[in-house]
This record gives C-alpha cells, structure tokens and sequence, in this order.
C-alpha cells in the first residue's frame, strides 16, 4: 500500500479479503491463462497445434507472480492494450508453446469468460454470507417472536406489534433477495468462444484447415466444458451487457432490504426511543468531540454503502442500452470499477449486517417505557369493539375515546405519564357497557398483537427449510 497515491477504500476497509481476491489483479490473469490453457487443449485435440505446445502453455498457466505482473504492465505501457500485454508475458515463459496462445480469439473470448467467472464466485461468496446472515436473523426473529413493542405508522405510534415480527419483515425481504441473487448465479454465463463479432468466423476458419468435418462449435464446446461454464447461445463481440445490469441490480436489492433495516435501527437507537442498538465496544469511541456519544456506526456504514450501490444499476443499464451494434468500448473502463465495487460494498454491509443482528442489544425498560407511553391508545380500539359489542353505539363511544385521547395526549405534551390507563376505568360512560374490571383488563396493550407470533415463527420455519433447500414463501 503506498501512503503517496491514491487507494480505494475497498482495497483495504470494505468488504473481506475472499472477495478481494476474486477482482484482484493475479486472480484474473490466472483465469485469462486458464482460458487460453483450455483453448490450446481443444485445439491441440482437434489436430490445430501441437501436444507438446498446449502442454507448455498448461505448464506455465499458474506462473502469474509480480514479477510476470510487472512484466505485463511494462509491456502494456508500451502496446496499451491489457489483454495483449499479458498474451506477450505468458509468451515469454512458454518457449514451446508461446507462439499459438490466443490462436484465433478476440479478446473479449478472454475477458469476458473469466469476467463470467468471476461473477459466479463473487455471487457464491454474497450468497453464503447472505445465508448466514438469514440463519442470525432468524434465531432472532424466533427469540423475539412475543415481545411486544410499539409500532409506528407515519413515525407515529400506532398499534403493538412484536420485536420479532418487526424483524421477520426484514427477514422476509432478504428470503426474496436470496431467490433474486440465486437465479443470478444459476444464470450466469459466459460469451463463449465465438470470435470478433460473435460468428464464430476465426474458429470455423481453423477447422477447415485442420478438422474440416468437425462442428463448427467444437471449440467453443470443448472449452467451455473444460472451464465448466455455460455460453451464451449467441453472443457480439462480449456477452450481453443486461447480464451485469441483472446482477448489479439483485446486489441492489439486498442493499435496499439492509438500508431500510440499519435505518429502522438508527431510529430506535435514537435515546428518546432507545429499544435497540447495535453493539458498542467496551473501548470504541463515539466521538472526538463528545466522550458520551454511542453513534450507531454500523448501521450508518450500511445505509452509506448501500445508497453507493443503489447507484450503480444505472451504470450497467447504461453499459447495455449503449452497447450498440456488435461493440463499443466505453463500458469498459467503468466495468473495471463499478461490478467489483458492488460485491464488495454488498459484501461488506452483508457481514456488517450480520454482527449487527448476532449482537442486537434490545433495551426491555425501554420497550416497556414506550408501550406505557403510547400501548393505552392503541388499548381503545378493542375497547371499542368490546363497548359496542355490549350494546354501545359505536360512533358515540368513538367521539368519546377521542375527546379523552386528546386531553391525555395534552399530558403525555407535558411530560405527565399516560392517564388513560387510570381514568378510563373510571370513566362512568364507559361502565354503563363494561365493569371496571374489564375495562382495565383491555388496557393493557401487550395482548393487542394479533397472530404477529405466530406468522413469525411461520416465516422462521419457512427460512429454515429454505436455507436447507429452494422453497417458496407460504
């Protein structure tokens, strides 16, 4: 690392050092010789060049060290063509089999197979951290499925629901991400080996020479079974640009799902609701200037970083819809940038997201300061099905509820508790319909949760099975 020059933040703070790997720089270069290490195989099979060439070139295809490395770049400051560079470096280490790499591909036969590549082991990575996180969290959703807490609607209190349902909603929505990003990576696929405009011209072109009763698609076929990845079945001169727009975008739409979730723990972390929080090192300091701070770091880190990658779905929709004809270049260098950056921004708050949930630290007192604040509101509604039920009028005792709600709200304006869990049992109105007794009974809020523990524990046993194996939501 030089401390001179610029370096990215994803080179050293974001995102896990497995995922670095994948987009690094020797590990693409080992994957563009293992291409060309395939493709001198077929063609070697096929009678296109010698055993002992393909063999030299299988022989030297895992010498990528930084000395090849610097190598290439010394040759590409000169050529300015990456590709090319690093087919003139593994040429120089194969004195046999130098001279028939790269025999009749065009660069993106390169390029965008091991890009294909990269691709499926970045998905793999963000899927098993996914699956962690969803296992986390449903432990969670499961030791939380009855706790009641107050909801809020319009960021104003509204009925009770439970800790746990609050958190299956969040569950829920990275089920779906999981489904989205699954069938990215079953569906990933690379250009193939079809040439400069995708006719596979070149190829056809060297089997006429040497094995003219050959298919046309041999090569192609023997090389993407070698690598063990599908092609396209047609393709330009790169495979199809939605291909990256589809997979940033299901990147996307876990960051959407963990935005909303660390922003929903921002809120409640706040002191004035203070329920939950993150968890806060015994010696992590909060701020420079205020001793007393505990920010909720992480959780802001997540909403940073996904709004980052919120952004770049754009980016590959325009690589895409702009890549006219059989070919322009200007995604290119965005590419270099913007795919890798997205799993490794995704990879990060995925795991940040995960010691958030394993650690949740949930205030009780808190939880209960709240429901005593605001639970005897939401208390009236049953109180009012249970009035009317006993013969009240229903738009009468509603009027009435009202008028006691606002002159309670005026109390609770004032910093005084919540007189309503007192006063209404008293209320003579009301007990013309209901005993004092039970109307003190359906004040308290804490059993107003409906099937919110059940439908919890539904969708835990539903995410459980799920990470055993692909199923629907019920």
């Amino acid at each position: 690392m030089s401390y001179d020059l610029f370096e990215s933040p994803f080179s050293t703070r974001y995102g896990s050092d497995a995922m670095r790997r994948v987009w690094s720089e020797r590990h693409k270069r080992l994957l563009w010789r293992r291409l060309w290490t395939a493709l001198a195989a077929a063609q070697a099979d096929l009678g296109l060049v010698r055993p002992e060439q393909a063999a030299d070139v299988r022989a030297h295809a895992a010498d990528v060290d930084d000395a090849s490395i610097a190598r290439a770049l010394e040759i590409e400051h000169e050529i300015r063509h990456d590709l090319m560079a690093e087919v003139r470096a593994f040429a120089e280490q194969c004195p046999i089999g130098g001279g028939i790499i790269h025999l009749g591909a065009t660069s993106m036969d390169i390029e965008d197979n091991a890009d294909a590549l990269r691709l499926g082991e970045a998905l793999d990575l963000i899927l098993a951290s996914l699956r962690g996180l969803l296992a986390a969290l449903a432990d969670q959703v499961e030791r939380y499925a009855d706790l009641a807490v107050m909801a809020f609607t319009h960021l104003q209190p509204a009925e009770p629901t439970t800790l746990g349902y609050r958190l299956a909603q969040t569950l829920q929505d990275l089920l779906m991400d999981l489904d989205a990003l699954e069938a990215c990576r079953a569906g990933v696929r690379g250009k193939g080996f079809k040439g400069a405009v995708g006719t596979s011209a070149s190829y056809r072109a060297l089997l006429a020479i040497a094995a003219p009763s050959a298919p046309g698609d041999d090569i192609e076929r023997r090389v993407m079974a070698a690598i063990g990845l599908e092609a396209f079945p047609v393709a330009t001169q790169t495979y199809p640009r939605k291909q990256d727009w589809l997979i940033v975008n299901g990147l996307a739409g876990l960051a959407q799902s963990l935005y909303k979730f660390a922003f929903d723990l921002r809120l409640l972390q706040s002191p004035p609701i203070g329920e939950l929080a993150e968890p806060f090192g015994a010696r992590q300091v909060g701020s420079s200037a205020m001793p007393f701070k505990r920010n909720p770091i992480n959780a802001e880190k997540i909403d940073s970083l996904a709004r980052y990658i919120a952004a770049l779905p754009r980016v590959m929709w325009d690589n895409a819809a702009h890549s006219l004809l059989e070919r322009t270049l200007d995604d290119s260098a965005n590419r270099r940038v913007a795919i890798a950056e997205a799993f490794l921004a995704a990879d990060e708050i995925c795991g940040v997201a995960t010691g958030i949930v394993s650690g949740l630290r949930v205030s009780e007192p808190h939880i209960a300061r709240t429901m005593a604040t605001y639970g005897p509101f939401a208390a009236t509604e049953p109180l009012l099905m249970a009035l009317v039920a006993a013969g009240a009028d229903r738009q009468v005792m509603h009027e009435h509820l009202r008028e006691r709600s606002l002159r309670a709200w005026a109390d609770i304006a004032e910093g005084k508790p919540n007189p309503l869990t007192i006063a209404l049992p008293d209320d003579a109105a009301l007990q013309r319909f209901l005993s004092r007794a039970e109307i003190a009974r359906r004040m308290d809020a804490a059993d107003y949760v409906g099937d919110a523990p059940a439908r919890a524990r539904a969708l835990v046993a539903h995410c459980r099975g799920r990470l055993s194996g692909p199923a629907a939501l019920p």
